[in-house]
């Protein structure tokens, strides 16, 4: 029997659901690095699991200062995804471990599930179609459904997916504003999109859609008071991080018809309580935090992921590096 080959670096997949990792293992080869597969429950499965890895890719863990403080020569940690809420950036960066992410995969999939949702939610897709199965053939059940040429779309955050879903809003007529303090009007205007404050957007908007990152800042930015700055008329879309809507607030606000509706991919809490109020609304549509997936964007987010942590192993600064800071200290 062939002896295994000695590799010069150890890779730990904390955790993660894909059938295969075949394609984590042909990037990580490239850097001399061997790969463990795990699926850590705990942050102590994790510590134990990580203490003497060079380096980490994470899916849902969360890696917290306690077990960042315990890698003993943890060069990167990369997370399946592009939000890196789940990682303490901080004390990576005092320890200096680089944070990678997943910047541009998935752009196509999360944008085309926001426009599905608002479309099913001015369109009142799935009332009607639970209606039909339940015996009712009766558009009027719906009523009033707005034509969807001439709303206008508020995008709250202009990142890429932003910029994609402004696209394809404006191929079905919709104009276009958006919220994102970080980002110029000379920029937004390239897209042909208008920059707003919030407080114009909340009042404009047929359709608002939230992405975002979760920060401390951004937690709960929607709650009882933005919900009622809306149109009753309105419909709100998310399909960035479910802790920047306040769920209760929201309830209130579609169980008043504060506003028409809501399309949602996330969750607060992740898989949602089965006892949550809103799963009892029929003005809102929730999706299993499914927006990222297809075939091909999980292909691309294996690899990804990997080529980051593989460009750690061999000195490079990787190419989407999420803490700059780092390269200070």
């Amino acid at each position: 029997m062939a002896n295994k080959k000695n590799y010069k670096f150890k890779v730990v997949i904390t955790d993660a659901e894909y059938k295969s990792f075949d394609l984590e293992r042909k990037e990580l080869e490239k850097a001399d690095a061997d790969l463990l597969v795990c699926q850590c429950k705990s942050e102590d499965e994790i510590i134990e699991a990580a203490k003497d890895a060079d380096g980490l890719i994470v899916q849902y863990a969360s890696i917290t200062r306690r077990v960042i403080e315990s890698l003993k020569k943890c060069k990167a940690i990369a997370r399946y995804g592009i939000g890196v809420d789940s990682i303490d950036i901080e004390a990576a960066t005092e320890h200096k471990i680089y944070i990678v992410n997943v910047p541009e995969y998935c752009l196509d999939e999360v944008s085309d599930h926001t426009i599905a949702l608002a479309l099913a939610c001015v369109r009142k897709v799935a009332m009607l179609d639970n209606a039909v199965k339940k015996g009712m053939w009766d558009y009027k059940i719906s009523t009033p459904i707005f034509r969807l040429r001439n709303m206008k779309l508020g995008l709250v955050g202009f990142g890429n997916i932003a910029r994609m879903v402004s696209h394809k809003a404006q191929a079905f007529g919709l104009s276009v504003i958006a919220y994102d303090p970080y980002i110029s009007s000379s920029v937004m205007a390239q897209d042909n999109v208008r920059k707003v404050n919030l407080e114009v957007l909340l009042a404009e908007a047929d359709i608002i859609s939230l992405h975002l990152p979760l920060t401390k800042d951004t937690k709960y930015m929607f709650t009882e008071k933005e919900f009622k700055l809306m149109k009753d008329t309105a419909f709100i879309i998310n399909t960035g991080r479910g802790p920047l809507i306040k769920e209760e607030d929201l309830y209130k606000a579609l169980s008043a018809n504060w506003i028409a509706g809501a399309g949602l991919d996330v969750a607060e809490k992740e898989p949602i309580d089965p006892n949550n109020n809103l799963l009892k609304l029929n003005n809102i549509i929730i999706t299993p935090h499914v927006a990222f997936y297809s075939e091909e964007s999980l292909r691309d987010l294996q690899r990804s992921a990997a080529k980051g942590i593989a460009q750690a192993l061999k000195g490079e600064i990787p190419s989407s590096l999420v803490n700059k800071e780092v390269l200070k200290s």
